[in-house]
């Protein structure tokens, strides 16, 4: 397993796409649009691979010169609970450190609060609506 940053627009970035539609749009018969996808070209993306498949990925946009956000974490469904999505988080988390950020903030969908808390992450806010699914704002304090 390596998990590793992905370049837009590379056969590697196509790979999470789909992941990315296949984990988390297509049960709500959600399509990305373009300029959904154009905006990732600015982000920092983070794949999981093992040989040339993707495992899991997700992408860090930033907030401020402070705050990275964590948009898009998505595991194949065969390989949830195996620590895929683990690995991912504390690879991201790693990164954002390393640019210098120090705190993370998500949309963390209800059912993956429970994944997210156990990583240190706590919610705020109220319940929001996105992608028709409630979500909390949740966030972490990373580690320097």
């Amino acid at each position: 397993m390596a998990i590793q940053i992905i370049d837009y627009g590379t056969s590697e970035y196509e790979k999470m796409v789909s992941l990315r539609y296949q984990v988390l749009r297509k049960s709500l018969n959600l399509e990305f649009k373009e300029n959904e996808l154009e905006k990732d070209k600015d982000d920092i993306l983070i794949g999981c691979f093992e040989s040339d498949k993707i495992m899991g990925c997700c992408i860090l946009t930033k907030v401020n010169n402070d705050t990275m956000r964590l948009r898009q974490m998505a595991v194949n469904s065969g390989l949830q609970g195996k620590g895929v999505g683990r690995a991912i988080l504390i690879f991201a988390e790693s990164i954002a450190s390393d640019f210098g950020y120090k705190k993370m903030i998500m949309h963390a969908r209800v059912n993956a609060l429970g994944f997210y808390k156990k990583l240190g992450y706590t919610t705020f806010g109220n319940e929001f609506t996105e992608v028709t699914l409630p979500h909390f704002m949740m966030e972490k304090k990373l580690k320097r």
